[in-house]
């Protein structure tokens, strides 16, 4: 379906809908600035030498909340990113305030996030080198960024936070790390797969019967715990463009082999509103057992590697799935890399769009969002 990094096994019995199919090949014609994101022909707005100049001899830290900053953590995590770098993505009561000399890339669409205004006015030093991604708009961020004449990246007015990944707000992050905007961008090719495209078709029109069925919850097998913010970022992406009009799918993320011994019973013999994602990756540096710390009875342990054990259990666990007829999709990865992930980015945020299309939603908005922002307001008022 993918590259050759990646190997899909698509729910059973998967069809294609000539209704989700006419919306995909409509979706792509729209001058629509999400798709072009996609794209190698997509123009950021800055210039990296000009950035790349201002992180000499600097820690780099990243400061941002939702779709302004997973996109950034999922790409690190994922392709184990060795050069360190710092994510603030939370509010917390307590800060260490251990002054090293930061670049801090602040970011938020709006440049009114509450989490993000709070994070840059504790955190942000004149010692610092500042950079913000915001609207070119007026905005407390914005108004910083002025104060501290700080560089301003414009974000992009048509791209919301949580489809953003492969615009400014994650490539730059993505740039500071050492890796290719370029290589992400794998709509171009991808659109010419036709085995990428029909499976793309099948998997929203397997998901759409699922719903039809009240199969509410996307629930995420993850054997690597690399995956996490990538599925953080599917968590979002998700909620947040399907989450309306009584309407929607609730991804739940749930960490293996650990769950195995606790929420495995329940997907197995519980309530049926459920379909699954597989998430594994092959890894040839894995640690091996130690067979001459092995006691009888364990045989069938000795020579095996810890990532061996994960693709057992993993393998067992689909033929059970199978059996219990519970449907599944699997993806595993042979290799970790730009083009693989931004094969994802591509993958999961069509499926959403197309979602929201065949269930008559607007996938780009999210107005219930806003009624917390506003009740949060008037408390600190």
């Amino acid at each position: 379906m993918f590259t050759k990094n990646t190997v899909f096994k698509n729910f059973k019995g998967a069809k294609i809908s000539l209704k989700v199919k006419k919306n995909l090949k409509n979706l792509l014609k729209e001058d629509n600035q999400v798709i072009e994101s996609l794209k190698q022909s997509y123009k950021d707005k800055y210039n990296f030498k000009t950035i790349n100049r201002l992180k000499k001899n600097l820690s780099i830290r990243i400061i941002g909340i939702g779709g302004s900053i997973l996109g950034a953590k999922a790409i690190y995590n994922f392709l184990s990113i060795k050069k360190k770098i710092y994510f603030v993505d939370n509010l917390k009561s307590r800060y260490d305030l251990k002054r090293k000399r930061y670049l801090n890339l602040v970011i938020s669409k709006s440049g009114n996030t509450l989490e993000t205004i709070t994070n840059a006015n504790i955190l942000l030093s004149k010692r610092d080198q500042n950079i913000f991604i915001t609207e070119n708009k007026k905005s407390y961020l914005y108004s910083l960024a002025e104060s501290l004449k700080s560089e301003v990246i414009h974000h992009n007015n048509y791209i919301g936070g949580r489809y953003s990944v492969l615009s400014e707000v994650g490539m730059l992050p993505a740039e500071l790390m050492g890796l290719n905007p370029n290589k992400f961008r794998q709509l171009n090719n991808l659109i010419k797969n036709k085995r990428f495209m029909n499976n793309l078709v099948s998997n929203v029109s397997s998901i759409l019967g699922y719903l039809k069925n009240k199969k509410y919850n996307s629930i995420i097998i993850n054997y690597n715990s690399n995956f996490n913010n990538l599925l953080e970022w599917y968590k979002q992406l998700v909620s947040e463009s399907l989450g309306k009009k009584s309407q929607g799918i609730l991804p739940i993320i749930s960490n293996m082999p650990k769950d195995n011994h606790s929420t495995m019973q329940l997907y197995l013999s519980g309530f049926k509103k459920n379909f699954f994602t597989f998430f594994f990756s092959k890894d040839s540096r894995s640690n091996k057992i130690d067979n001459k710390k092995f006691l009888d009875g364990n045989q069938f342990l000795k020579n095996k590697t810890a990532n061996q054990i994960l693709y057992s259990q993993k393998l067992a666990t689909e033929t059970v799935f199978l059996k219990k007829k519970i449907p599944f999709r699997s993806f595993e990865f042979n290799k970790l890399d730009e083009k693989t992930l931004g094969e994802l980015f591509c993958f999961f945020i069509l499926e959403t769009i197309l979602l929201g299309k065949s269930l008559n939603l607007n996938p780009y908005d999210q107005p219930a969002v806003e009624l917390i922002k506003k009740e949060t307001r008037k408390l600190l008022i």
